[in-house]
């Protein structure tokens, strides 16, 4: 359903604290997470703080989640090596710098990006629908 994991060797691996969303393309999913919360039922082993656990598949970790109290549906870890930074809403600029971050699993329903979608995306020429393009609603 979700694409697999760029290597199942390096799940767990990755740092805690990234980005959230953003930048409109994704490069490769690094692991989905299944983030659980002590205040919502889930086991204590932290503390009180919040903490998740890794799979290299995206439906193992959503059975996983269906199965444990207080913990939130998969979520993706992706790597962008080139990504569409907004920082003013309809003003985009093309970062080329590598970004982790965690996305919803279903951004990854959007096309993954080619050397050609960021290009195309802030083209003169590009279509007035462009945005929806990039998320996959419109073709």
């Amino acid at each position: 359903m979700y694409p697999e994991v760029k290597d199942k060797n390096e799940i767990g691996n990755y740092p805690a604290l990234v980005k959230a969303g953003g930048g409109y393309v994704w490069d490769d999913v690094l692991e989905y997470r299944v983030w659980c919360h002590p205040e919502n039922g889930a086991e204590d082993i932290e503390d009180g703080n919040d903490y998740y656990y890794v799979f290299g598949d995206y439906q193992e970790a959503l059975d996983f989640s269906k199965l444990t109290d207080g913990a939130e549906e998969p979520i993706a870890l992706i790597l962008q090596k080139e990504y569409i930074d907004e920082p003013e809403t309809g003003k985009y600029i093309h970062v080329k710098e590598n970004r982790l971050a965690e996305w919803p699993v279903e951004f990854l329903t959007r096309p993954k990006r080619t050397e050609n979608t960021i290009p195309d995306f802030l083209s003169p020429n590009a279509p007035k629908n462009r945005l929806e393009i990039l998320r996959g609603i419109e073709k």
